[in-house]
């Protein structure tokens, strides 16, 4: 069994757990909309935002995940499916994308909900993935909470160049014979692309993917919000 998280850092708690902290990241995301919306590239912007209020790299990568433009925020909500919409669907699933946010808010770590709904995390992960004690239960929490939704096929698609993707597709595939769910597993080299031109629905928080895809779901945002005593920080009540 391992015995590794996805929890916080140790520097978290002050970069992220700290109210006036948290007010003023929401502030920086406000700014980064402002910049986005008016055609700013996303490299600038976070460099110019991230300037401005003495944000470090860590800070940084959680307020590109929170930030989106108005055209991209309208953008996604037009393309995101409800759970009515979802029965009898058969959905692709961004398997690193789902499952490491879910992994990292059943570990404790601070998840950020951005302007357009979605969660994400600031995990590390640097081409190699390793399996973490909240692997398993975040499957499981995917596999009977889309069984329940009613979801008739579930393709998942892995980055093979991700080392150890093809232990984890062995998981998966054990873990679908065992329990009956509908799963396709399939490791390829530009998992975005294939998601992005699928027919089926999309589940992921991606922000490209998001944008090229004709429809959407919400998966993480659903589960996320369902957990407790999760470390949330929230931009999508900001005033943009």
């Amino acid at each position: 069994m391992t015995t590794r998280n996805r929890g916080k850092e140790g520097s978290d708690d002050r970069l992220f757990g700290d109210i006036k902290m948290q007010e003023h990241l929401k502030e920086a995301v406000q700014d980064m909309c402002y910049l986005l919306t008016r055609g700013f590239a996303e490299k600038s912007a976070l460099q110019l935002v991230g300037n401005r209020y003495r944000l470090n790299a860590r800070q940084q990568k959680a307020l590109h995940g929170m930030s989106a433009s108005k055209q991209q925020m309208e953008r996604r909500k037009q393309h995101e499916l409800t759970v009515d919409q979802l029965r009898n669907q058969s959905v692709v699933i961004d398997g690193f994308n789902l499952l490491i946010i879910l992994e990292s808010a059943l570990s404790g770590a601070y998840v950020f909900k951005g302007l357009d709904g979605c969660y994400r995390d600031i995990s590390s992960v640097h081409g190699t993935y390793k399996r973490v004690q909240k692997t398993e239960e975040a499957l499981l929490l995917i596999g009977n909470t889309l069984n329940a939704l009613g979801v008739k096929h579930v393709h998942w698609i892995l980055d093979k160049p991700v080392s150890n993707s093809g232990r984890l597709k062995t998981m998966l595939r054990e873990l679908a014979e065992e329990k009956g769910f509908p799963w396709e597993i399939t490791l390829d080299n530009n998992p975005d692309k294939l998601i992005a031109e699928s027919v089926e629905v999309a589940v992921s928080s991606d922000a490209w993917v998001l944008n090229q895809v004709t429809g959407w779901f919400n998966l993480a945002g659903g589960l996320i919000e369902k957990l407790v005593a999760v470390s949330i920080i929230d931009a999508s009540t900001s005033s943009v």
